[in-house]
């Protein structure tokens, strides 16, 4: 896709985040990793997310992810799949040139390691990565790479492939003022983590979308709650809270790690050898699995 057209797809409906499958040796697992990105294909979901935070990105070696985003792009059909990147400049400019020789049809860049950067060091680290691809990319405010509204003006006049921004920071005040100066310059995605608590303060910022992680397990909930507040219908928005995402935010909320951790037990409840989390992550316990697997319930895959 031109970054045109991915930022139009981005903009059409939910999106999420597959966790990458892993087997008990902890290695890629392709084919079960396969079997479920084809499954959420078939959900309307425009976009898919390889390699993403929800896919453990920071635990995958450079070198595994174009394999990832290859595995995604085999069987996601219609459904465009952008690929995660990171790290330093320089190791970031070698994932996303991967990505896009694999067909990646867009990059998702992900915070910097480690170090806070200043508004200059942001800017010319985000320049260099969308300089070096022709494929669209979509900037992550969050933790250490908070960009400014002035800074991030100021790519998108250098940068005509930087065609997204996604906040996780929480902070409506900057993001309103993101979106005001910006206008449809962008493409906006709410990225806090379980983002249908986040939703309805997102849409009122100008946020159209968001990406869910739960459609890795429920996307037929998943894509409930995301028509239900497209159009304004806030008894059901409510009613899939407070049986669903509140209960959820509950298990989510006993260890930290566990909005990646939870998702994947979710997956392999719904009967596809997601694998283990890999460290430094840790997988819920068995009693929190059964918990998970109450919640679901109704909402479990049909054979």
């Amino acid at each position: 896709m031109t970054p045109k057209q991915i930022k139009a797809a981005l903009g059409s409906g939910l999106l999420s985040f597959p966790v990458t499958h892993f087997d008990k040796d902890g290695r890629f697992a392709p084919e079960s990793y396969k079997a479920h990105v084809e499954w959420l294909a078939g959900y309307k979901a425009p976009v898919l997310f390889a390699a993403g935070g929800t896919g453990e990105f920071f635990s995958l070696k450079p070198d595994e992810i174009p394999g990832i985003v290859a595995a995604a792009k085999e069987v996601a059909g219609d459904t465009a799949i952008v690929s995660g990147c990171g790290y330093g400049t320089e190791v970031a400019v070698d994932i996303a040139r991967s990505v896009e020789r694999v067909g990646a049809d867009g990059i998702l860049l992900l915070p910097h390691y480690l170090i806070d950067a200043p508004q200059e060091g942001l800017y010319a680290h985000v320049k260099t990565i969308c300089q070096s691809v022709g494929i669209g990319v979509m900037v992550y405010n969050r933790d250490n790479s908070v960009l400014q509204p002035d800074t991030l003006a100021r790519l998108c006049d250098e940068c005509p492939n930087l065609i997204g921004f996604k906040d996780g920071t929480g902070d409506i005040g900057l993001v309103r003022q993101v979106t005001a100066k910006m206008g449809d310059r962008l493409m906006y995605l709410g990225g806090m983590p379980t983002a249908e608590l986040f939703a309805e303060a997102y849409l009122g910022a100008g946020f159209t979308t968001y990406s869910s992680a739960v459609f890795n397990f429920v996307p037929g909930l998943a894509n409930e709650f995301y028509a239900a507040l497209r159009s304004g219908d806030r008894a059901t928005c409510e009613r899939i809270l407070n049986d669903f995402f509140y209960p959820f935010m509950a298990i989510r909320n006993r260890a930290k790690g566990y909005a990646v951790s939870a998702v994947k037990a979710g997956v392999r409840l719904q009967g596809f050898n997601a694998g283990p989390v890999r460290s430094p992550l840790k997988d819920l316990t068995g009693a929190e699995v059964e918990l998970l697997d109450a919640l679901i319930g109704s909402h479990k895959r049909k054979a």
